[in-house]
């Protein structure tokens, strides 16, 4: 192995699953990711999570944190007001093979999301009290938590390898496209193109202790990179690119983009948009 610096050039949060992403000057770490990550998400009558795979227009709700409530807006709509501590109702919803307890936010925002959506749908809230538990085939013996994200508690990706998709879309007379499409929480320079692909840990320092984020698994991509984030819509340019050069034989042959990570020390500190860490580089 060997180690290289690290910086941390965007950090990032989703509060509502699909949604659009708000950029932080810094972040808690908790058990389940950075604070506010994915705590949120619309789901169907059935409580059956909904992403913007079947609702590309989830990507233009775009939130604001403020000391006590969350605020969605989107086009042609009022802004929706949330308490960041409290709930209607509880309810039970399902995310992939998951099928756990959660909070159901009310019927003003379940008529604001079906409204936009033009289906009938409500939003969840993450219940704090429920351990989500990562994939152990990926943890190992590290009992990972998470939320409402697919699977992990955070999603790492490095600025080469947005460079490098950006080099062959342009070359082929597409646009270039920035990470939102990706979803990332801490996107690093520092790394050459993919080599996140091979980062065992990262360390970063703070004075309250460190921060210690394993990454454990690469993120195989569905059809969420082709959603354009600014009109809502699919454009189908992004997933025919990587097709051509990151099919990953760690998942089966999966388009893979960027690296699922967990939280391996650090909970209750913090993270700093430009902080530099210390990687650990695999040659497995």
């Amino acid at each position: 192995m060997s180690e290289q610096t690290v910086s941390i050039a965007g950090l990032y949060v989703h509060p509502v699953k699909s949604c659009a992403r708000i950029t932080q000057d810094s972040a808690l770490v908790t058990e389940t990711g950075l604070e506010w990550d994915r705590q949120w998400m619309v789901v169907d009558e059935q409580g059956q999570f909904v992403s913007q795979r079947e609702e590309p227009r989830l990507a233009q709700v775009r939130p604001t944190l403020r000391s006590g409530d969350l605020l969605l807006r989107a086009p042609g709509m009022l802004t929706l007001h949330l308490a960041l501590d409290a709930i209607e109702s509880e309810t039970t919803v399902q995310v992939w093979d998951d099928r756990v307890a959660a909070g159901d936010m009310g019927g003003l925002a379940a008529q604001w999301f079906s409204d936009f959506l033009g289906r009938h749908v409500r939003l969840a809230r993450f219940d704090p009290e429920v351990q989500r538990v990562s994939d152990g085939q990926w943890t190992g013996d590290t009992r990972a938590l998470t939320a409402f994200a697919d699977g992990f508690a955070l999603l790492v990706l490095s600025s080469a390898s947005i460079a490098e998709l950006n080099r062959r879309l342009t070359a082929r007379g597409a646009a270039a496209v920035s990470s939102d499409r990706f979803r990332p929480n801490l996107v690093l320079d520092g790394l050459g193109t993919h080599e996140e692909d091979w980062i065992d840990r990262i360390r970063f320092d703070s004075a309250d202790g460190p921060v210690v984020l394993r990454l454990v698994k690469p993120c195989a991509r569905c059809s969420i990179p082709d959603v354009d984030p600014q009109r809502g819509e699919v454009d189908h340019a992004v997933n025919a690119e990587l097709a051509a050069y990151r099919a990953d034989a760690r998942v089966n042959g999966q388009v893979t983009f960027g690296m699922n990570a967990i939280v391996e020390q650090g909970i209750d500190r913090w993270l700093h948009a430009g902080a530099s860490g210390r990687a650990t580089v695999r040659f497995d």
